[in-house]
């Protein structure tokens, strides 16, 4: 039986990686091509990107590189922002298929109905959204964070306002809880976050004595409350490079973050948190994300050789862009 997380494609006839990261950076020069890779993406697309980062980097660095063709290897709510943030630019993103649990949790018209409903009632209110939904969300919402810039963000809402955070409902307990802020909470989750066994994180620090767990907020109060540290992706690379003794990490967010931990801080050992298979409560490593997974080398190549897919401008974006600007680059 196929775990939730698992999604079904043929697979692709074996090429070898030295020859398609060959073929790659031939393409990037004959297409004026710059490739930014998510910390979640598989090792072998991190090493071959020109930028690599969380949300709030990858987004930053879509407007600031010079090439006019950008290959997203992310998810398709990353590659609509570096198009709303660069209009002018090519952006294109290897899989459509590459979605987002969390986007898909918030549709735009439920949104829309449920902010006309807090009106009804008289709230008054700013919607703040996670940068994980999609550009017709952000056309309405007043703010967009990441979990790099959440904390800044929200300390920017009016006080006298109340705040319709969407559409994490961890984070926005977690930044309710650090803030002090009152939050009206969308009762969405990230299928990767959602899986991780408490039970197993506990017999692994008892197996590891000293051992550190870092956890993304995006995880449930039940891991959060057993975390020594608490932070984004971009957080945790800093905060494993800021300690030159070697400890061991385990790790509560999607499992390719280790590549990018190991990479700079390699005097830590790094271990995964286990997560729970839905359909018989058996540990796994399914800590892993399906749709960040569908981004492959063959895909990157192809997308440069063929131009597609590619992210189209739609009518929606402009509003969104105006909150992206004035969220993420301001």
């Amino acid at each position: 039986m196929l775990h939730p997380l698992e999604l079904t494609h043929p697979a692709p006839r074996y090429e070898d990686p030295l020859d398609l990261i060959e073929e790659i950076e031939a393409l990037k020069r004959q297409h004026d091509a710059v490739i930014l890779a998510h910390f979640y993406v598989d090792g072998e697309i991190q090493e071959i990107a020109d930028h690599t980062g969380d949300s709030l980097k990858l987004a930053r660095d879509a407007v600031a590189v010079p090439q006019q063709t950008i290959v997203f290897a992310g998810v398709h709510f990353m590659a609509e922002s570096a198009k709303i943030l660069s209009p002018q630019k090519r952006v294109l993103l290897p899989d459509l298929q590459a979605g987002c649990s969390l986007a898909d949790s918030c549709p735009p018209d439920k949104l829309a109905a449920f902010q006309a409903q807090l009106r009804a009632e008289g709230r008054d209110f700013q919607t703040v959204a996670y940068i994980n939904t999609t550009a017709a969300v952000k056309s309405l919402c007043d703010w967009i964070v990441t979990s790099g810039n959440a904390r800044e963000i929200i300390e920017r809402v009016p006080a006298d306002k109340e705040i319709l955070f969407v559409p994490d409902q961890h984070l926005g307990r977690y930044l309710s809880e650090v803030t002090g802020r009152p939050m009206i909470l969308w009762p969405g989750s990230c299928m990767v976050h959602e899986v991780f066994s408490v039970q197993d994180l506990l017999r692994a620090k008892r197996n590891n004595p000293g051992s550190i767990v870092m956890a993304h907020p995006e995880c449930p109060r039940t891991v959060l409350e057993h975390a020594d540290f608490i932070g984004g992706t971009e957080k945790m690379r800093k905060h494993v490079a800021s300690l030159t003794t070697p400890h061991v990490f385990l790790v509560a967010t999607e499992v390719n973050m280790i590549h990018p931990l190991q990479k700079l801080a390699p005097q830590h050992t790094y271990l995964p948190v286990p997560g729970i298979m839905a359909s018989d409560g058996k540990t796994c490593a399914c800590n892993k994300c399906p749709h960040m997974a569908l981004n492959t080398l063959q895909k990157v190549r192809d997308c440069l050789k063929l131009g597609r897919p590619e992210i189209a401008w739609q009518p929606y974006f402009e509003q969104a862009r105006s909150v992206l600007q004035n969220s993420l680059l301001k």
